[in-house]
Parts: C-alpha cells; structure tokens; sequence
C-alpha cells in the first residue's frame, strides 16, 4: 500500500531518523522560522516551514527517549552513550570541562543498602549457599529471601523510598568530614575547595538499591582551579568512610516500629588512577565510566524481575510475569502507600520501582556537562545536516513559532514493519525526524 501511494522513499527516510526507536511519539503540529530586522523589530521573510500533515506518516515522529532498555533498546542505547560521555567528561575534562580535573583526587564508591533477612547468593569464598547449593550466575533464586515470611519487607520497600534523602544526608556529612580533616570550618571550606560527584542508583537482585558514585575533590571554582595541597585520595576515601558510616535518616513509625536507615557495611572506595595520575591501579577512568553508563539504562525489572511500568490496579499484578519475590514488595509498597502519614513517599506510584522514586542519575553541578547539553548540541548538530543554508542579513535574528500537540505513541503495523527493515541515519539521536523546507 505504501509503494502504492508513491510514498515509501520519503517515509523510510523519516522512519531512518528514528535509530531504531520503535516507540516514538507522534505530533501533530507546525513550525516556522521567520528572519526579523533587529533594528526595527519587523517580520520579514520565512526562512524554514514544517507542517506535519505534509510529513510522509501525516505527523511529525519524536524519539520516546526513554532510558530503560526493556522499552526501547535503541533510545537506551543513547541515554548510556551519553551518560558514558558524561561521565569521562568528569574525569578527562571534554565537552565544556577543564582538562585539569584529570588531576584532582578522586575515587570510585560503592554504598550497598542493609540487610532485611537471610537471602540466597553466591560467596566470594567458594564456600556454598545458606541453603546448601552453589548457585549458578543465572539461578533465579539469587537475591530471593531464604525464608520470605521471615523476610523484612516493610524495611526494604522503605529503604528504598529513603534512599536519596540518605544521600544527600551523607553528601552533607562528607564536607564536614573533609572540613574537619583539612583544618577548616565549614563555612571557609567553600572558600578552599568543593566536592563534586555523579552517581547512578543500582537494584541489586534481593530489590534494594544501591549507589555507585565518582566524588572527586576541585578548587573553590570547581574544575576550573586546583584543589588545595591537602586534598589526596587517600583524605577523601577516610573522609567518605566517616560521613558513611555518620549519616542516618530517620523514617516513619508503623505501628510501634520506629525504622531508621543507613548504608550497609560493605563500603567499597577505590581510588581512580589515569595517565596524569597513576600508581599501577587497575580501576582506568574508561573502566568507571563503561561500568556507571551500564547501569543508567537498567532498572528493578532487569536486576529483580519486576515490572518497568507504573501499577493503575493491584489487581493487574494476577497478570503480571514477575518473580514472587518482586511480586510481595509490590503488594507490601502498595499496602504501605495507603497510609495518610506515608502519602508523601507515593509508594502506589513507585510500586513498580520496589518503592524508590529517586532519579536514577543524579550529579552536583560543577562535576562536568549536563544530559541536556549533550541532547541540545547533537540536536543542533543533526539540524544542521538536515536544514539548507539559508543566510541572514547582518541586522536580522531568527524569530521561530511553533505548535504541537500530542497525537499518539508508536508505529502502525506498516511502518514498523518498513522501520525493521532500515538502517538508523546517521547522527539520529533523539532529534524529531523532518527536513525543514526553505521558502524565500
């Protein structure tokens, strides 16, 4: 039918724009560029015009973005790569970040969630299981209670709801313990040096989140200026143990049972070594960068077996191909998030995400480039390759209206099939797939 219509070129070169993705969403809408004299203000010629009821699909097509590989691999793909660069850009210097960080003390650390009850896992020592066997890598009981209705649900799913509150609540203990080892108080503190970090969240298999973070220690300016003489390593890592093993959140009382939460005892901080700065260290800037990028596109449901999309009704849970493991916290975030006192944490919300409702990627604001630079300059970059050259007068600026509105997600069965069978353009990263028309 495509063929037919004399269309299927000009719509596999929309559908191409995609890179693959298979879910994105449909807009209905248009968009003008207009080139307007600066000394007068008046609006003179059009420089570009889309209408989307002249695109091939009848509608404009926008990338999903979405970052969970089990929705869209292809959109994944994208938010890891840029996480990846993201990440280096911390530790090299590059897109917009001083080359200089590449120097500063900085380490790799692990913050592992506490215990809830005996699980099944694999030891380190060779030695088997609690329950006798030596699991497999892939055995589905890893992670899984040894006695689940001995099993402290109600903790883990409130674990995890107070995560990120015990993150910043540790991010503020770390200052005071760097203040406190450099001589410093910690109002002058920020006169000397600042702390910056980016860490992503992990779902061990057992459906508690743990964090994964890159703290690095700059001058007053951030990366743009040394850290002082007294900033090492060495200082950081015994720093980051203090406030670890310091900072508590204190959470709700349910019925009589007061709960207070810490970061597990397996602390892990290694120090990150580069060519500017090494000893003979394993763990490379390329190393922490792959490994934290992996985990941005990963959640509960890759590591725990549970859904990747909100609950509307507990009863869709009878439906649900999940692990009963995953499938008790559901139900335990559910019941928990019908309690007025707990309205605030939106566990039914987060129910899905085992009741963690925190952003999965999260850095300080000098620590290096942002996702959204990074989507904002491959944006103008695809731009530039798609739209002709039309110059402008040197007294003239750009004036663009626009409209769009929400139409719809996904393919039809004839572009997906049309989609499958392409090669993603080259460039195509999260930028709406259209060719601007110049009129003159």
């Amino acid at each position: 039918m495509l063929a037919s219509l004399g269309t299927m070129p000009e719509l596999a070169r929309q559908l191409s724009g995609l890179g693959g993705c298979t879910h994105p969403v449909r807009l209905d809408g248009h968009r003008t560029e207009y080139a307007v004299d600066t000394t007068t203000g008046e609006i003179g010629r059009t420089l570009h015009h889309l209408d989307s009821t002249a695109l091939p699909a009848g509608q404009l097509l926008v990338r999903c973005n979405n970052r969970r590989a089990t929705r869209c691999p292809a959109c994944a793909e994208t938010y890891r790569r840029d996480t990846y660069h993201l990440i280096t850009a911390g530790l090299r210097g590059g897109k917009g970040t001083s080359d200089q960080v590449a120097t500063h003390p900085r380490v790799f650390a692990t913050f592992t969630a506490p215990g809830f009850g005996p699980v099944h896992n694999r030891r380190t020592d060779g030695r088997p299981c609690r329950c006798g066997a030596r699991h497999d890598e892939n055995d589905g009981t890893l992670g899984t209670p040894l006695n689940p209705d001995r099993y402290d649900y109600e903790a883990a799913v409130l674990w995890n709801a107070h995560a990120g509150h015990l993150w910043r609540r540790f991010s503020i203990y770390l200052r005071r313990e760097i203040s406190k080892r450099a001589g410093l108080t910690q109002r002058t503190f920020r006169d000397h040096a600042r702390v910056s970090f980016a860490k992503v969240a992990e779902y061990q298999k057992r459906g508690a989140v743990h964090f994964h973070a890159v703290i690095r220690i700059d001058g007053p300016e951030g990366g743009d200026t040394p850290p002082p003489a007294w900033a090492t390593a060495e200082l950081l890592t015994d720093a980051i143990q203090a406030a670890t093993t310091a900072a508590r959140v204190d959470g709700p009382t349910i019925d009589g049972h007061a709960h207070t939460f810490a970061f597990g005892r397996q602390l892990d901080v290694r120090t990150i070594r580069s060519a500017d700065f090494d000893d003979g260290q394993e763990l490379t800037e390329r190393a922490v960068a792959s490994y934290i990028a992996k985990y941005a596109t990963k959640g509960a449901e890759t590591a725990t077996g549970t859904l990747d999309r909100p609950l509307k009704f507990l009863a869709e849970l009878a439906q649900a191909r999940i692990s009963e493991h995953a499938r008790r916290m559901i139900r335990v975030a559910w019941t928990l998030g019908a309690r007025p006192e707990l309205a605030e944490l939106r566990l039914r919300a987060w129910a899905h995400m085992l009741g963690f409702r925190g952003h999965f990627s999260t850095k300080s604001r000098r620590y290096s480039t942002t996702l959204g630079a990074l989507r904002t300059a491959r944006a103008d970059w695809r731009r530039a390759q798609l739209a002709p050259v039309v110059g402008t007068e040197p007294t003239e600026t750009t004036l663009v209206l626009s409209h769009w509105v929400f139409a719809g997600t996904g393919l039809s069965r004839a572009e997906a099939w049309l989609s499958a069978s392409l090669e993603p353009a080259p460039g195509t990263e999260g930028e709406p797939t259209w060719t601007p028309v110049a009129t003159s």
